[in-house]
C-alpha cells in the first residue's frame, strides 16, 4: 500500500495538531505541524491581528505540498499526517496538484467551543481575534473531495477513532484493550 498523505484541516482551535499527532502515530506516519512551515512573515501578520490573504498562504501551501508529495514518492515509507487549515477548496486543490490522492481530515464543531479553546489556549501566535476571518474564508470539503469529518466536541482518542475507521484501518490495541488471540487454549 502507498503511503499515508493526509492533511487534517479546520480552522484555528480545532484540534488540527493534537489530533494530526495521534492520527500520526496510529497510522505509523511521521506528523508534520503546518504552522512551523509558515514562513516569519506570515506569522508576524498573524501575531498583529492581521488575516492572511491568499497571496501570503501561496508559498506556505507550496512548502505543504513539498511535504506531501515527498511522502507520496516511491520509497517512502509510512506516510505523513499535516496539520494545515486548508479553508478553502483552492487551497486543497493547491496541495492535490502538488500530491495527487491527499486525503482531507476536516475538523468541525461549534464557534462557541473554538472561541472557548482559543481562549484557553497559551503560547500560540495566533490571536482568538482571527477565528472569525477563519470563519468567513471556510469552505467546507465538498461531497465530491471525498474528505473524512470529525466533529471537535468528541475527545481528541475518539476523533482519532473516528477517522481511524472512515480509512478503514482499525486502531491499535491498547494496554486497556489487550489484543484477542485468533486461537483459544
Amino acid at each position: 500500500m502507498a503511503a499515508w498523505r493526509i492533511v487534517v484541516m479546520g480552522v484555528s482551535g480545532c484540534g488540527k495538531s493534537t489530533v494530526g499527532r495521534a492520527l500520526a502515530e496510529a497510522l505509523g506516519a511521521r506528523f508534520v505541524e503546518g504552522d512551523e512551515l509558515h514562513p516569519p512573515q506570515n506569522v508576524a501578520r498573524m501575531a498583529a491581528g492581521v488575516p492572511l490573504t491568499d497571496a501570503d498562504r501561496a508559498g506556505w501551501l507550496d512548502d505543504i505540498g513539498r511535504v506531501l508529495a515527498e511522502a507520496g514518492a516511491p520509497g517512502a515509507a509510512g506516510g505523513v499526517v499535516v496539520s494545515c487549515s486548508a479553508l478553502k477548496r483552492a487551497y486543497r486543490d493547491r496541495l492535490r496538484a502538488a500530491a495527487p490522492g491527499v486525503l482531507f481530515a476536516h475538523l468541525h464543531g461549534p464557534r462557541e467551543l473554538l472561541q472557548a479553546r482559543l481562549a484557553q489556549r497559551r503560547g500560540h501566535y495566533m490571536p482568538a481575534s482571527l477565528l472569525q476571518s477563519q470563519f468567513e474564508a471556510l469552505q467546507p470539503p465538498a461531497d465530491d473531495e471525498g474528505a473524512l469529518a470529525a466533529d471537535i466536541a468528541l475527545a481528541p482518542q475518539a476523533i482519532v477513532t473516528s477517522l481511524l475507521a472512515q480509512l478503514g484501518v482499525a486502531p491499535a490495541p491498547t494496554e486497556a484493550t489487550p489484543p484477542v488471540p485468533d486461537v483459544q487454549p
